[in-house]
C-alpha cells in the first residue's frame, strides 16, 4: 500500500514547518543541484538550517547565494564545529529547529524526489502525534551525473529497538521525524557523542517507544562518488567492504560507542528495550558459551538471515 499524501495544508490554517538540517563540507560540486530538488519539494512550508564544517571550496558562497533568495521559509547559515560529521549533525540537533513541526537530515550531495516531505508528513499525520514518529525509505543509488544504476536493499523485518542495537536501518538522508521524536533526539544528542546521527535516530526513537515507518519505496537519490562518508550498501564490493569493517574491529568500535551513548540515556528507554540493551551488553563478555545464550536472549537481529548469521559469527569470535 502506497504511503498516505496530504494535502499541502489544512483548509484555513498555514502548512506545517519543516526544519532541514543540512550539513555541509566542501560539498560545492553537487549541493546546488541538491538545494534545488529541496526548492522542488511539494511541501511548501520549508525552513533550512545549514551547518559549514570549515569548507575550503565555494560551499559557503554557494549557501550564501541561496539565502538571499530562498523563499520558502527561513534559511539559516552556521560555523559548524568543525569536528567531522557526526559532530556537525549534532551541532545542528542542538539548535532551534526542534520548533519545527517537523524535522529532516539533509546531506550535501544527494536528490531528494519532489514527494519526499509529503509522503513523510502524510504517514505522519496518520499516527498518534504525541509518539515519537520516525520515518525513513529505500534510496535510488545514482552516479556522479544523476543516473540510477540500483536501489539500496529492501529490508522486509520490522524496524526496531532489537534491530536498532546492531543496525542501522535507513539512511539520515532518507529521515524525517516528528516533534517528538526531534525534540527526544536533541536531548540524547546533547548528552554524548554518537558514530552516526541516523543510527541514533533510529535507536532512541525506538528504544523510547516510538515508531518508526520504513517505506519500501525510494525518495531520495544517494549519490555515489569519491568523497562519500558512508557509501551505499549495493554491490558485492560495498558489502565486501563493510565485512572488513568487521574484521578490523571497526564494528566492535562502533557497538562500543553506541552503548556508551544509549548508556547516558537509559532514563529515555523503556523497560522492555533497557531488558534487551542490558542482555546485549552483557552477550559481549564473558565466555563464549554464555555469550551466546545471553545474544539469543536480547532478541538482537538483523534484517536479513546472512546478516544475522554474520552477527552470531561476529559473536563467536569476540567481534561484536
Amino acid at each position: 500500500m502506497a504511503d498516505p499524501s496530504p494535502s499541502l495544508s489544512e483548509p484555513g490554517a498555514a502548512p506545517a514547518k519543516v526544519a532541514v538540517l543540512l550539513a555541509t563540507k566542501n560539498g560545492a560540486a553537487f549541493l546546488d543541484e541538491q538545494l534545488r530538488s529541496l526548492a522542488g519539494q511539494t511541501w511548501p512550508a520549508i525552513d533550512v538550517w545549514a551547518s559549514d564544517d570549515g569548507s575550503t571550496d565555494a560551499t559557503v558562497a554557494i549557501l550564501s547565494q541561496w539565502r538571499e533568495r530562498w523563499s520558502r521559509g527561513a534559511f539559516t547559515l552556521l560555523d559548524g564545529p568543525r569536528a567531522g560529521f557526526a559532530e556537525n549533525f549534532r551541532f545542528l540537533l542542538a539548535c532551534d529547529a526542534g520548533n519545527a513541526d517537523y524535522v529532516a537530515f539533509c546531506d550535501q550531495d544527494d536528490l531528494w524526489e519532489r514527494e519526499k516531505l509529503s509522503r513523510a508528513i502524510g504517514w505522519m499525520r496518520s499516527q498518534d502525534a504525541a509518539v515519537p514518529l520516525l520515518f525513513c525509505s529505500r534510496t535510488y543509488t545514482v552516479t556522479e551525473r544523476g543516473d540510477v544504476v540500483g536501489m539500496s536493499p529492501l529490508f522486509r523485518r520490522k524496524p526496531s529497538f532489537r534491530n536498532a542495537l546492531v543496525q542501522s536501518l535507513a539512511g539520515g538522508n532518507t529521515m524525517v521525524m516528528n516533534r517528538p521524536a526531534s525534540r527526544l533526539l536533541a536531548r540524547a544528542a546533547s548528552r554524548s557523542p554518537f558514530v552516526s546521527h541516523d543510527w541514533l535516530a533510529y535507536q532512541i526513537v525506538t528504544g523510547a517507544g516510538g515508531v518508526v515507518h520504513y517505506c519500501k519505496e525510494p525518495l531520495v537519490r544517494y549519490r555515489q562518488h569519491g568523497g562519500n562518508v558512508v557509501g551505499a550498501n549495493t554491490s558485492m564490493e560495498a558489502r565486501l567492504a563493510r565485512l572488513k569493517l568487521l574484521l578490523d574491529g571497526r564494528f566492535k568500535r562502533w557497538t562500543d560507542a553506541n552503548l556508551a551513548s544509549l548508556g547516558c540515556n537509559r532514563d529515555l528507554l523503556t523497560p522492555d528495550a533497557l531488558a534487551a540493551l542490558d542482555e546485549f551488553a552483557e552477550a559481549r563478555q564473558g565466555n563464549m558459551l554464555g555469550a551466546m545464550a545471553r545474544l539469543r536472549r536480547s532478541g538482537v537481529y538483523r534484517q536479513t538471515l546472512q546478516g544475522t548469521l554474520g552477527l552470531w559469527g561476529a559473536a563467536l569470535f569476540r567481534l561484536l
